[in-house]
């Protein structure tokens, strides 16, 4: 496929906006750690929220759910639908409370949590384990959305195709600093979301769709429209929404949907204003997130079974693209052929700068991992700010080159998807309670690391190596790890001793209001289930909006709207 000038003007000069706002913040945030990793703590919520969105809108994103879409039909986007409950109980539960501790990193958290050297050793090595080791698997399948974008439009190498993009990105990510990725993400998704609705919109026009009536009437989507899977059949039900409703939602640690906050959501909030800008920006972040943003992905993914019914039908229109890159998640960018100049341009750029929003937000978070818990806290805890700074700014490189690296050896966003939620299973509820359950101590937290890590490992050599040892489906090894994790941390928190008296009320008095730590509780749980309420019925207004059944999206608004009220006539207290 070949860019038509106006293609190359809107990508090159988005190029250099981007290098433009890196180089304009960068005397400013370049001045100490808190400006370079916090932006000065004075950001709004709706800079702070649409970042939020913009950072969860990656490239490998719109290939993750249209992959969904083509395997499991539109049900099948409950396996990531299910952690809005996860994101409104950060919203009403969370967010507060991590704006009052006013930390720099949440890893800090562990010794305002706990004390001694388990504390001081659990920080660190969450800071390589997460910032360096987890986040470079992360960047890396972002970077895999790249390749497999820049092979079918382009016909580029991934070499060409990694050492622009990840160069453009690594440079104004050194210099601008957390201020410079607001910024950025500002416009990137303002970009990235006109490119995937113009797509959509485009993509139905076809003489081969003829509109949304006639793409849903096609005969082999018939099982693939509905928001929810055949209840006839357990063998469906199960993975792809009971699974991931009554149990994942809560269990599992992924990045960007943490129980009880975490990674770069935490450190948004931790730039908010206050605590009622950190909040609004969660509230906004997880409204947009789930109901908003995913309908033009799901278009595509659907139309893509009309016109790439099955993967031997894409091995045929992309004869050159090599074989391991040939699945599911290809089908997103293979649709982007049929775009006109202009339009080709502009989607094209929202994927450049979904993928430079989501990796600059990762490599100034990761660096905050490494600067502020391990080399300040371990190593040089007098280290000038100009030296953090710079010390952020090369960890930011070190991490960009290994994540490409790293890309070189993955295949499917799904694969890596389901890998990145076994790593995290088990430990999801220790960090929802951990704030009010004091006989979780530092010893839990490691047990709980470990042992997710550990089993989900020996799942994944066993699936890769084809041993026989035993035959589970995917939730199923998912629910074992649940399982065993839980047990662990469970039983070592019972055996071993709780943090001191003295040590909690210290916590207590810094991240709690009065001295009932539940106070207001009632409001809080009755606007979480008016929010989840609230915010599935917009997605599936919009959905039966789009599908033409407009009783169906009528009363599904109404529900919306009432959960919207509740949570409104509930705010202050929810933020008191």
């Amino acid at each position: 496929m070949i860019l038509s000038l106006i293609d190359w003007i809107i990508l090159i000069a988005f190029f250099a906006l981007s290098l433009f706002i890196g180089v304009y913040v960068s005397k400013k945030s370049g001045k100490n750690t808190e400006n370079f990793f916090l932006s000065g703590r004075n950001m709004p919520w709706w800079l702070l929220g649409v970042s939020m969105v913009a950072t969860t809108f990656a490239a490998d994103t719109p290939g993750l759910v249209a992959g969904i879409v083509r395997e499991d039909g539109v049900a099948g986007n409950w396996v990531w639908w299910a952690f809005l409950l996860t994101g409104m109980l950060t919203v009403f539960f969370y967010a507060k409370l991590w704006r009052k501790s006013n930390i720099t990193t949440d890893l800090e958290f562990y010794e305002l949590r706990y004390s001694g050297k388990s504390a001081a050793f659990l920080r660190g090595f969450r800071a390589l384990y997460l910032g360096v080791f987890f986040n470079i698997v992360i960047m890396a399948t972002v970077c895999l959305a790249a390749i497999k974008i820049g092979h079918v439009l382009f016909g580029f190498s991934d070499v060409e195709i990694l050492v622009v993009a990840c160069g453009i990105t690594l440079i104004y990510s050194m210099l601008g600093g957390l201020k410079g990725v607001l910024i950025t993400d500002f416009i990137q998704f303002f970009i990235a979301m006109a490119g995937s609705i113009g797509a959509a919109y485009y993509v139905l026009q076809l003489p081969e769709i003829e509109g949304m009536h006639n793409l849903i009437q096609a005969s082999n989507l018939s099982e693939k429209t509905s928001f929810f899977p055949d209840f006839s059949k357990p063998e469906i039900y199960i993975p792809l929404l009971i699974v991931p409703l009554a149990v994942q939602w809560w269990s599992v640690w992924y990045p960007g949907a943490e129980p009880g906050g975490g990674g770069y959501i935490v450190q948004r909030m931790l730039a908010a204003k206050d605590k009622n800008h950190a909040t609004k920006a969660t509230l906004f972040f997880t409204i947009m997130h789930y109901a908003i943003r995913p309908w033009p992905w799901i278009i595509l993914g659907l139309a893509s079974l009309v016109m790439y019914p099955n993967l031997a039908s894409l091995a045929e229109a992309f004869p050159n693209l090599s074989k391991e890159y040939l699945k599911n998640d290809l089908a997103y960018a293979a649709m982007l052929k049929y775009l006109p100049a202009g339009l080709l341009g502009l989607v094209v750029t929202s994927l450049v700068a979904a993928f430079m929003s989501t990796l600059s937000t990762h490599l100034n978070w990761g660096s905050s991992y490494v600067v502020n818990d391990f080399y300040v806290r371990f190593i040089n805890p007098k280290a000038s700010e100009k030296k953090k700074v710079w010390i952020g700014r090369i960890s930011i490189f070190l991490m960009m080159f290994l994540a490409a690296i790293l890309s070189r050896h993955l295949n499917e966003a799904k694969e890596a998807f389901d890998l990145l939620l076994k790593i995290g299973a088990g430990t999801g509820l220790l960090f929802i309670l951990r704030w009010f359950w004091y006989r979780i101590n530092p010893i839990s937290e490691i047990v709980a690391m470990l042992s997710s890590f550990i089993v989900a490992l020996v799942f994944f050599l066993h699936n890769k190596l084809n041993w026989e040892f035993w035959q589970l489906k995917n939730h199923e090894e998912l629910v074992v790890t649940i399982v065993i994790t839980s047990i662990c941390w469970i039983g070592v928190s019972l055996l071993t001793p709780k943090t001191s008296a003295k040590k909690i009320k210290e916590f207590e008095d810094t991240v709690f209001d009065s001295k009932n730590k539940f106070s207001h509780f009632k409001p809080k749980i009755i606007s979480f289930f008016a929010a989840v309420i609230a915010v599935y019925s917009l997605l599936f207004a919009t959905g039966y909006f789009l599908y033409a059944k407009y009783l169906l999206m009528s009363i599904s608004l109404c529900f919306s709207v009432i959960g919207f009220f509740i949570i409104a006539k509930f705010w202050k207290k929810i933020i008191a």
